[in-house]
Protein backbone atom coordinates (compact mmCIF):
# COMPACT_ATOMS: atom_id res chain seq x y z
CA UNK A 1 0.00 0.00 0.00
CA UNK A 2 1.48 3.19 -1.05
CA UNK A 3 2.07 6.38 2.07
CA UNK A 4 1.05 9.39 1.09
CA UNK A 5 1.08 12.95 3.06
CA UNK A 6 -1.48 15.70 3.05
CA UNK A 7 -1.08 19.64 2.80
CA UNK A 8 -3.91 22.05 3.50
CA UNK A 9 -3.81 25.30 2.58
CA UNK A 10 -6.24 28.57 3.66
CA UNK A 11 -5.12 31.79 1.43
CA UNK A 12 -7.54 34.82 2.05
CA UNK A 13 -10.63 33.07 0.00
CA UNK A 14 -9.87 29.52 -1.40
CA UNK A 15 -8.71 26.34 0.82
CA UNK A 16 -7.19 23.65 -0.80
CA UNK A 17 -5.95 20.34 0.00
CA UNK A 18 -3.06 18.24 -2.30
CA UNK A 19 -1.89 14.77 -1.72
CA UNK A 20 1.63 14.03 -2.43
CA UNK A 21 3.89 11.21 -2.23
CA UNK A 22 6.85 10.93 -0.35
CA UNK A 23 9.20 11.72 -3.30
CA UNK A 24 7.23 15.38 -3.22
CA UNK A 25 5.24 14.20 -6.36
CA UNK A 26 2.33 16.00 -6.60
CA UNK A 27 -0.57 13.79 -6.97
CA UNK A 28 -3.62 15.88 -6.74
CA UNK A 29 -4.95 19.63 -5.46
CA UNK A 30 -8.57 20.14 -4.95
CA UNK A 31 -9.95 23.81 -3.99
CA UNK A 32 -13.00 25.01 -2.63
CA UNK A 33 -13.62 28.77 -2.17
CA UNK A 34 -15.14 31.11 0.89
CA UNK A 35 -16.44 34.56 0.26
CA UNK A 36 -15.04 37.92 1.22
CA UNK A 37 -17.21 39.98 3.70
CA UNK A 38 -16.68 43.65 3.67
CA UNK A 39 -18.85 45.15 5.78
CA UNK A 40 -17.07 48.56 5.71
CA UNK A 41 -14.85 49.92 3.91
CA UNK A 42 -11.11 48.15 4.75
CA UNK A 43 -12.96 45.92 6.32
CA UNK A 44 -12.06 42.45 4.87
CA UNK A 45 -13.56 39.25 6.69
CA UNK A 46 -14.88 35.69 6.01
CA UNK A 47 -17.19 33.11 8.07
CA UNK A 48 -14.66 30.79 9.52
CA UNK A 49 -17.09 28.07 9.93
CA UNK A 50 -18.11 28.42 6.06
CA UNK A 51 -13.52 28.25 5.72
CA UNK A 52 -13.91 25.00 8.04
CA UNK A 53 -16.98 23.66 5.58
CA UNK A 54 -14.68 24.10 2.59
CA UNK A 55 -11.60 22.33 3.69
CA UNK A 56 -13.81 19.60 4.83
CA UNK A 57 -14.85 19.57 1.30
CA UNK A 58 -11.50 19.73 -0.35
CA UNK A 59 -10.41 16.89 1.42
CA UNK A 60 -13.41 14.63 1.02
CA UNK A 61 -13.55 15.48 -3.08
CA UNK A 62 -9.19 15.15 -3.04
CA UNK A 63 -10.10 11.32 -1.79
CA UNK A 64 -12.65 10.91 -4.35
CA UNK A 65 -11.07 11.99 -7.22
CA UNK A 66 -7.42 10.18 -6.11
CA UNK A 67 -9.27 7.14 -4.75
CA UNK A 68 -6.35 6.96 -2.30
CA UNK A 69 -8.16 5.93 1.27
CA UNK A 70 -7.41 7.73 5.01
CA UNK A 71 -5.74 4.87 6.03
CA UNK A 72 -3.05 5.70 3.18
CA UNK A 73 -2.38 8.76 4.72
CA UNK A 74 0.64 9.23 7.14
CA UNK A 75 0.12 12.15 8.19
CA UNK A 76 -0.96 16.07 7.67
CA UNK A 77 -0.67 19.76 8.55
CA UNK A 78 -2.18 22.88 7.94
CA UNK A 79 -1.14 26.48 6.35
CA UNK A 80 -2.76 29.34 6.08
CA UNK A 81 -2.14 33.07 5.46
CA UNK A 82 -0.58 35.16 8.41
CA UNK A 83 -2.07 37.86 10.77
CA UNK A 84 -5.28 38.73 10.55
CA UNK A 85 -7.62 37.25 13.27
CA UNK A 86 -9.72 34.10 13.97
CA UNK A 87 -11.77 34.09 17.09
CA UNK A 88 -13.32 30.95 18.35
CA UNK A 89 -16.30 31.09 21.54
CA UNK A 90 -16.55 29.17 24.41
CA UNK A 91 -19.34 27.25 22.06
CA UNK A 92 -16.12 26.04 20.07
CA UNK A 93 -17.32 28.21 16.45
CA UNK A 94 -16.22 31.68 15.59
CA UNK A 95 -17.05 34.21 18.28
CA UNK A 96 -16.87 36.90 14.94
CA UNK A 97 -15.91 36.23 11.75
CA UNK A 98 -12.07 35.48 10.36
CA UNK A 99 -10.23 38.31 9.89
CA UNK A 100 -7.85 38.27 6.60
CA UNK A 101 -4.69 40.07 6.81
CA UNK A 102 -6.01 42.49 4.27
CA UNK A 103 -7.95 43.81 6.77
CA UNK A 104 -7.10 47.99 7.99
CA UNK A 105 -9.27 48.84 10.94
CA UNK A 106 -6.03 48.29 12.80
CA UNK A 107 -4.66 51.72 10.91
CA UNK A 108 -5.73 54.18 13.82
CA UNK A 109 -4.03 51.87 16.74
CA UNK A 110 -0.88 51.15 14.23
CA UNK A 111 -0.40 54.92 13.77
CA UNK A 112 -0.81 55.81 17.05
CA UNK A 113 2.01 53.42 18.80
CA UNK A 114 4.36 54.83 16.26
CA UNK A 115 3.68 58.05 17.16
CA UNK A 116 3.34 57.61 20.92
CA UNK A 117 6.30 55.49 21.37
CA UNK A 118 4.47 52.33 21.86
CA UNK A 119 6.28 50.44 18.39
CA UNK A 120 9.38 51.75 20.03
CA UNK A 121 8.90 50.24 23.02
CA UNK A 122 7.64 46.89 21.91
CA UNK A 123 10.18 46.39 19.14
CA UNK A 124 12.76 44.44 20.87
CA UNK A 125 10.24 42.29 21.61
CA UNK A 126 8.26 41.72 18.48
CA UNK A 127 10.54 42.22 15.83
CA UNK A 128 8.18 43.70 13.68
CA UNK A 129 6.71 46.57 12.41
CA UNK A 130 3.74 47.60 13.11
CA UNK A 131 0.50 47.76 10.88
CA UNK A 132 -3.09 47.51 10.71
CA UNK A 133 -3.63 43.88 9.49
CA UNK A 134 -2.09 42.37 12.76
CA UNK A 135 -3.69 41.10 15.56
CA UNK A 136 -2.31 43.26 17.97
CA UNK A 137 -4.06 46.31 16.31
CA UNK A 138 -6.89 44.41 15.31
CA UNK A 139 -7.90 43.14 18.81
CA UNK A 140 -6.85 46.77 20.19
CA UNK A 141 -10.06 48.12 17.63
CA UNK A 142 -12.35 45.40 19.18
CA UNK A 143 -11.40 46.40 22.66
CA UNK A 144 -13.07 49.87 21.88
CA UNK A 145 -15.34 48.92 19.51
CA UNK A 146 -16.79 46.06 20.34
CA UNK A 147 -15.61 44.19 23.69
CA UNK A 148 -17.94 41.77 24.08
CA UNK A 149 -16.60 40.38 21.14
CA UNK A 150 -13.44 39.57 23.36
CA UNK A 151 -15.13 38.81 26.46
CA UNK A 152 -17.63 36.23 24.45
CA UNK A 153 -13.61 34.27 23.14
CA UNK A 154 -12.23 31.61 24.32
CA UNK A 155 -9.06 31.66 21.73
CA UNK A 156 -7.15 33.52 19.56
CA UNK A 157 -5.95 31.58 16.94
CA UNK A 158 -3.63 32.43 13.66
CA UNK A 159 -6.05 31.28 10.63
CA UNK A 160 -4.62 27.60 10.15
CA UNK A 161 -4.65 27.03 14.00
CA UNK A 162 -8.34 27.65 13.92
CA UNK A 163 -8.56 24.93 10.92
CA UNK A 164 -6.33 22.19 12.62
CA UNK A 165 -8.36 22.55 16.02
CA UNK A 166 -11.26 21.63 14.62
CA UNK A 167 -9.33 18.38 12.86
CA UNK A 168 -8.21 17.56 16.34
CA UNK A 169 -10.13 19.09 18.63
CA UNK A 170 -6.55 20.56 20.43
CA UNK A 171 -6.04 24.19 20.98
CA UNK A 172 -2.42 25.18 19.84
CA UNK A 173 -1.04 28.27 18.48
CA UNK A 174 2.08 27.93 16.66
CA UNK A 175 5.79 29.14 16.38
CA UNK A 176 5.97 30.80 13.05
CA UNK A 177 2.72 31.99 12.79
CA UNK A 178 2.59 33.25 16.30
CA UNK A 179 6.48 35.30 15.85
CA UNK A 180 4.66 37.09 13.07
CA UNK A 181 1.67 38.69 15.04
CA UNK A 182 3.41 40.60 17.91
CA UNK A 183 1.48 38.73 20.21
CA UNK A 184 4.64 37.01 21.51
CA UNK A 185 7.77 37.83 22.61
CA UNK A 186 9.96 36.67 19.51
CA UNK A 187 13.53 37.46 21.15
CA UNK A 188 12.65 35.21 24.13
CA UNK A 189 10.27 32.84 22.11
CA UNK A 190 7.39 32.92 24.82
CA UNK A 191 4.04 34.84 25.36
CA UNK A 192 4.85 37.24 27.81
CA UNK A 193 2.22 39.48 29.96
CA UNK A 194 4.49 42.77 30.04
CA UNK A 195 4.55 42.70 26.50
CA UNK A 196 0.60 42.40 25.89
CA UNK A 197 -0.06 44.93 28.89
CA UNK A 198 2.13 47.94 26.74
CA UNK A 199 0.25 46.92 24.05
CA UNK A 200 -3.30 47.19 26.28
CA UNK A 201 -4.02 43.62 26.03
CA UNK A 202 -2.82 41.76 28.84
CA UNK A 203 -6.42 40.49 29.57
CA UNK A 204 -5.99 37.61 26.57
CA UNK A 205 -3.10 36.88 28.13
CA UNK A 206 -5.09 33.44 29.04
CA UNK A 207 -6.31 33.50 25.25
CA UNK A 208 -3.41 32.44 23.75
CA UNK A 209 -2.86 28.77 23.00
CA UNK A 210 0.36 26.23 23.85
CA UNK A 211 2.81 27.13 21.51
CA UNK A 212 3.94 24.16 19.24
CA UNK A 213 6.84 23.96 16.55
CA UNK A 214 5.90 23.14 13.15
CA UNK A 215 7.31 19.48 12.95
CA UNK A 216 5.73 18.48 15.96
CA UNK A 217 2.39 16.44 16.18
CA UNK A 218 -0.48 18.71 17.57
CA UNK A 219 -3.17 15.92 18.09
CA UNK A 220 -5.30 13.51 15.42
CA UNK A 221 -7.69 13.47 13.50
CA UNK A 222 -11.42 12.72 15.59
CA UNK A 223 -13.52 10.02 14.71
CA UNK A 224 -16.29 12.63 13.73
CA UNK A 225 -14.41 14.52 11.69
CA UNK A 226 -12.90 11.42 9.66
CA UNK A 227 -16.61 10.22 9.14
CA UNK A 228 -17.30 13.68 7.62
CA UNK A 229 -14.08 13.67 5.14
CA UNK A 230 -12.87 10.10 4.28
CA UNK A 231 -10.06 10.47 6.81
CA UNK A 232 -8.83 7.96 9.08
CA UNK A 233 -9.45 8.74 12.95
CA UNK A 234 -5.97 8.94 14.73
CA UNK A 235 -4.28 10.39 11.52
CA UNK A 236 -1.68 12.45 13.05
CA UNK A 237 -1.86 16.30 12.50
CA UNK A 238 1.32 18.32 12.77
CA UNK A 239 1.65 21.72 13.70
CA UNK A 240 1.97 23.32 10.26
CA UNK A 241 3.48 26.87 9.54
CA UNK A 242 2.42 30.33 8.44
CA UNK A 243 2.67 30.23 4.55
CA UNK A 244 5.13 32.29 4.17
CA UNK A 245 7.30 29.83 5.73
CA UNK A 246 5.46 26.67 4.23
CA UNK A 247 6.23 28.09 0.98
CA UNK A 248 9.92 28.88 1.38
CA UNK A 249 10.66 25.38 2.40
CA UNK A 250 8.48 24.18 -0.42
CA UNK A 251 11.15 25.85 -2.65
CA UNK A 252 14.13 24.83 -0.50
CA UNK A 253 15.01 27.60 1.14
CA UNK A 254 17.34 25.72 3.96
CA UNK A 255 20.54 27.91 4.07
CA UNK A 256 21.47 31.66 4.55
CA UNK A 257 22.39 32.03 0.97
CA UNK A 258 19.32 31.60 -0.73
CA UNK A 259 16.25 34.33 -0.85
CA UNK A 260 12.83 33.21 -1.52
CA UNK A 261 10.16 35.42 -3.19
CA UNK A 262 6.54 34.76 -2.74
CA UNK A 263 4.08 36.98 -5.07
CA UNK A 264 0.48 36.17 -4.05
CA UNK A 265 -1.52 38.49 -2.43
CA UNK A 266 1.10 40.00 -0.74
CA UNK A 267 4.94 40.32 -1.89
CA UNK A 268 6.90 38.40 0.29
CA UNK A 269 10.61 38.93 0.48
CA UNK A 270 12.61 36.84 2.60
CA UNK A 271 15.43 34.76 3.96
CA UNK A 272 16.56 32.74 6.39
CA UNK A 273 19.32 33.65 8.86
CA UNK A 274 20.84 32.42 11.89
CA UNK A 275 20.82 35.44 13.36
CA UNK A 276 17.75 37.94 14.01
CA UNK A 277 17.25 41.36 12.43
CA UNK A 278 15.39 44.17 14.81
CA UNK A 279 15.21 47.16 12.82
CA UNK A 280 12.65 50.08 12.96
CA UNK A 281 12.99 50.04 9.00
CA UNK A 282 12.12 46.04 8.70
CA UNK A 283 9.04 44.68 8.08
CA UNK A 284 9.38 41.80 10.24
CA UNK A 285 11.41 39.12 11.65
CA UNK A 286 9.69 36.03 12.78
CA UNK A 287 10.92 31.90 13.67
CA UNK A 288 11.56 29.81 10.82
CA UNK A 289 10.65 26.16 10.29
CA UNK A 290 14.25 24.80 11.17
CA UNK A 291 15.51 25.21 14.24
CA UNK A 292 18.18 27.58 15.17
CA UNK A 293 17.34 30.19 11.87
CA UNK A 294 15.28 33.23 12.07
CA UNK A 295 13.00 34.47 9.39
CA UNK A 296 13.91 38.14 7.83
CA UNK A 297 11.00 39.29 5.74
CA UNK A 298 9.87 42.49 3.72
CA UNK A 299 6.41 42.50 2.85
CA UNK A 300 3.29 44.41 1.60
CA UNK A 301 0.07 43.90 0.04
CA UNK A 302 1.08 45.10 -2.93
CA UNK A 303 1.61 41.91 -5.29
CA UNK A 304 -0.57 39.83 -7.82
CA UNK A 305 -4.07 40.52 -6.11
CA UNK A 306 -3.51 43.82 -7.67
CA UNK A 307 -3.63 41.96 -11.19
CA UNK A 308 -6.39 40.12 -9.59
CA UNK A 309 -8.23 43.45 -9.16
CA UNK A 310 -7.77 44.37 -12.70
CA UNK A 311 -8.64 41.30 -14.47
CA UNK A 312 -11.76 40.77 -12.45
CA UNK A 313 -13.03 44.53 -12.09
CA UNK A 314 -11.73 46.36 -15.01
CA UNK A 315 -12.15 43.44 -18.03
CA UNK A 316 -14.99 41.71 -16.65
CA UNK A 317 -17.35 42.00 -19.59
CA UNK A 318 -14.20 41.11 -21.74
CA UNK A 319 -14.99 38.31 -24.41
CA UNK A 320 -12.27 35.98 -23.83
CA UNK A 321 -14.03 33.31 -26.08
CA UNK A 322 -13.41 30.74 -23.80
CA UNK A 323 -10.16 31.31 -23.43
CA UNK A 324 -8.29 31.76 -19.41
CA UNK A 325 -8.78 35.31 -18.07
CA UNK A 326 -4.76 34.71 -16.80
CA UNK A 327 -3.59 33.19 -20.45
CA UNK A 328 -4.95 36.13 -22.01
CA UNK A 329 -3.61 38.91 -20.08
CA UNK A 330 -0.21 36.94 -20.80
CA UNK A 331 0.14 37.20 -24.36
CA UNK A 332 -1.82 40.82 -24.57
CA UNK A 333 1.60 42.16 -22.35
CA UNK A 334 3.91 39.63 -24.49
CA UNK A 335 2.19 41.32 -27.77
CA UNK A 336 3.21 44.84 -27.00
CA UNK A 337 5.76 46.10 -29.04
CA UNK A 338 7.00 49.09 -27.35
CA UNK A 339 8.71 48.77 -24.28
CA UNK A 340 8.62 52.02 -22.31
CA UNK A 341 5.11 53.30 -22.92
CA UNK A 342 5.35 56.02 -20.12
CA UNK A 343 2.40 54.57 -18.12
CA UNK A 344 3.65 53.55 -14.10
CA UNK A 345 0.68 51.64 -12.23
CA UNK A 346 1.58 51.64 -8.14
CA UNK A 347 -0.13 48.72 -6.64
CA UNK A 348 -1.17 50.09 -3.75
CA UNK A 349 -5.16 48.91 -4.18
CA UNK A 350 -4.70 47.04 -0.77
CA UNK A 351 -2.10 48.84 1.19
CA UNK A 352 1.13 49.82 0.43
CA UNK A 353 5.23 49.76 1.03
CA UNK A 354 5.37 53.21 1.48
CA UNK A 355 3.48 56.14 2.75
CA UNK A 356 0.59 54.26 4.74
CA UNK A 357 -2.46 56.53 3.07
CA UNK A 358 -1.19 55.96 -0.04
CA UNK A 359 -3.77 54.54 -3.10
CA UNK A 360 -3.50 52.40 -6.20
CA UNK A 361 -3.00 54.28 -9.33
CA UNK A 362 -1.92 55.25 -12.93
CA UNK A 363 0.26 57.74 -13.54
CA UNK A 364 1.14 59.25 -17.15
CA UNK A 365 -1.76 57.85 -19.23
CA UNK A 366 -2.54 59.45 -22.66
CA UNK A 367 -5.15 58.84 -25.20
CA UNK A 368 -3.10 56.57 -27.16
CA UNK A 369 -2.44 54.17 -24.71
CA UNK A 370 -4.52 50.83 -24.59
CA UNK A 371 -5.09 47.87 -22.51
CA UNK A 372 -1.94 46.01 -22.66
CA UNK A 373 -0.01 49.40 -22.12
CA UNK A 374 -2.13 49.44 -18.95
CA UNK A 375 -1.30 45.55 -17.77
CA UNK A 376 1.73 45.67 -18.82
CA UNK A 377 2.70 48.77 -16.14
CA UNK A 378 0.78 46.47 -13.71
CA UNK A 379 2.64 43.50 -14.26
CA UNK A 380 5.79 45.93 -13.98
CA UNK A 381 4.66 48.11 -10.78
CA UNK A 382 3.89 44.55 -8.79
CA UNK A 383 7.55 43.21 -9.90
CA UNK A 384 9.39 47.21 -8.95
CA UNK A 385 7.19 46.33 -5.44
CA UNK A 386 9.15 43.44 -4.99
CA UNK A 387 12.21 45.22 -5.54
CA UNK A 388 11.67 47.80 -3.56
CA UNK A 389 11.31 45.45 -0.46
CA UNK A 390 14.49 43.12 -1.88
CA UNK A 391 16.46 46.35 -2.09
CA UNK A 392 16.04 46.80 1.74
CA UNK A 393 16.52 42.94 2.53
CA UNK A 394 20.06 43.64 0.87
CA UNK A 395 21.23 45.75 3.42
CA UNK A 396 21.45 43.13 6.11
CA UNK A 397 22.53 40.76 3.48
CA UNK A 398 24.71 39.78 0.65
CA UNK A 399 22.99 39.56 -3.13
CA UNK A 400 22.14 35.91 -3.82
CA UNK A 401 23.16 34.33 -6.23
CA UNK A 402 19.41 33.01 -7.18
CA UNK A 403 16.25 33.89 -5.60
CA UNK A 404 13.20 31.16 -5.67
CA UNK A 405 9.81 32.05 -6.62
CA UNK A 406 6.45 31.16 -5.60
CA UNK A 407 3.09 32.82 -5.40
CA UNK A 408 0.54 32.91 -8.94
CA UNK A 409 3.43 34.72 -10.77
CA UNK A 410 5.67 31.68 -10.85
CA UNK A 411 2.40 29.72 -13.30
CA UNK A 412 3.69 32.56 -15.84
CA UNK A 413 7.01 32.37 -17.24
CA UNK A 414 6.51 35.99 -18.98
CA UNK A 415 6.58 37.49 -15.50
CA UNK A 416 8.97 35.35 -14.22
CA UNK A 417 11.33 36.67 -16.42
CA UNK A 418 9.90 39.82 -16.50
CA UNK A 419 11.15 39.48 -12.81
CA UNK A 420 14.82 37.94 -13.92
CA UNK A 421 15.39 41.27 -15.79
CA UNK A 422 14.19 44.09 -13.57
CA UNK A 423 16.03 42.13 -10.29
CA UNK A 424 18.95 41.28 -12.97
CA UNK A 425 19.54 37.93 -10.94
CA UNK A 426 18.19 34.47 -12.22
CA UNK A 427 14.63 33.52 -10.81
CA UNK A 428 14.26 29.68 -10.19
CA UNK A 429 10.52 27.99 -9.93
CA UNK A 430 9.77 25.22 -7.96
CA UNK A 431 7.83 22.44 -9.84
CA UNK A 432 5.31 22.18 -7.09
CA UNK A 433 2.25 24.36 -8.32
CA UNK A 434 1.04 24.33 -4.92
CA UNK A 435 4.00 25.38 -2.57
CA UNK A 436 2.13 26.24 0.86
CA UNK A 437 0.43 22.62 0.68
CA UNK A 438 4.00 21.15 -0.39
CA UNK A 439 5.47 22.87 2.90
CA UNK A 440 2.51 21.99 5.21
CA UNK A 441 3.07 17.82 3.71
CA UNK A 442 6.45 18.64 4.32
CA UNK A 443 5.71 19.83 8.19
CA UNK A 444 3.52 16.17 8.37
CA UNK A 445 6.08 14.52 6.91
CA UNK A 446 9.08 15.66 9.45
CA UNK A 447 6.63 15.56 12.86
CA UNK A 448 5.71 11.79 11.34
CA UNK A 449 9.44 10.90 11.42
CA UNK A 450 9.16 10.11 7.31
CA UNK A 451 12.27 12.48 7.35
CA UNK A 452 14.93 13.31 9.68
CA UNK A 453 14.45 16.99 9.40
CA UNK A 454 13.51 19.66 7.22
CA UNK A 455 16.54 19.76 5.31
CA UNK A 456 15.97 16.22 4.68
CA UNK A 457 12.78 16.47 3.58
CA UNK A 458 13.67 19.68 1.28
CA UNK A 459 15.99 16.97 -0.30
CA UNK A 460 13.30 14.58 -0.86
CA UNK A 461 10.53 16.79 -2.13
CA UNK A 462 11.64 19.46 -3.77
CA UNK A 463 12.78 20.03 -7.59
CA UNK A 464 13.30 22.80 -9.47
CA UNK A 465 11.23 23.01 -12.58
CA UNK A 466 13.22 26.14 -14.75
CA UNK A 467 15.29 28.82 -14.02
CA UNK A 468 15.03 32.19 -15.89
CA UNK A 469 18.36 33.84 -16.53
CA UNK A 470 18.29 37.86 -16.63
CA UNK A 471 18.39 39.58 -20.13
CA UNK A 472 21.84 42.11 -19.43
CA UNK A 473 20.21 44.00 -22.03
CA UNK A 474 17.40 45.09 -20.26
CA UNK A 475 19.34 46.02 -17.12
CA UNK A 476 18.94 49.82 -18.34
CA UNK A 477 15.27 49.88 -19.50
CA UNK A 478 14.52 48.97 -15.92
CA UNK A 479 16.94 50.51 -14.10
CA UNK A 480 15.23 53.63 -15.91
CA UNK A 481 11.40 52.45 -15.43
CA UNK A 482 12.13 51.77 -11.93
CA UNK A 483 13.89 55.19 -11.18
CA UNK A 484 10.71 56.79 -12.56
CA UNK A 485 8.38 54.40 -10.36
CA UNK A 486 10.23 55.32 -6.95
CA UNK A 487 10.40 59.14 -8.22
CA UNK A 488 6.88 59.63 -8.30
CA UNK A 489 6.23 57.69 -5.06
CA UNK A 490 8.18 60.45 -3.78
CA UNK A 491 6.44 63.26 -5.37
CA UNK A 492 3.48 62.31 -5.08
CA UNK A 493 3.51 62.34 -0.83
CA UNK A 494 2.06 65.04 -0.35
CA UNK A 495 -0.66 63.74 -2.02
CA UNK A 496 -1.30 61.04 -0.12
CA UNK A 497 -1.97 63.25 2.98
CA UNK A 498 -5.45 64.68 1.55
CA UNK A 499 -6.49 60.44 2.39
CA UNK A 500 -5.34 60.98 5.62
CA UNK A 501 -8.07 59.94 8.22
Amino acid sequence: MKKYLLGLDNGGTMSKAALYDLNGTEVAVVGSKTDMVQPEPGFTERDSEEMWEANKDAIRRLLEKTGVSGDEIIAMAVTGHGNGLYLMGYDYCQSYNGIISTDSRGKKTAVRWKQDGTFQKILPKTMQSCWEGQPSTILNWFLDNKPEVIENTKYVFMCKDYIRYKLTGNAYGEITDMSGSSLMNVRDVCYDRELLADMGLEMIYNKLPPLKYPGEICGTVTEEVARETGLAAGTPVAGGSMDIHASAIACGLTDEEKMCVVAGTWSINEYISRTPVVDEELFMTSIDNIPGFWMILEGSPTSASNLEWFLTEILRDVDLHGKDIYECSNEWVRGIGKDDCGVVFLPFLYGSNVNVNARGCFIGLQAWHTRDNLLRAVYEGIVFSHRMHIEKLLKYRGRPTAIRLAGGVAKSPMWVQMFADVLQTPIEVARSSELGALGSAMCAGVAAGVFDSFEDASDRMVDIAYTAQPDPAKAALYDKKYDRYKRIIEALDPVWDLYAE
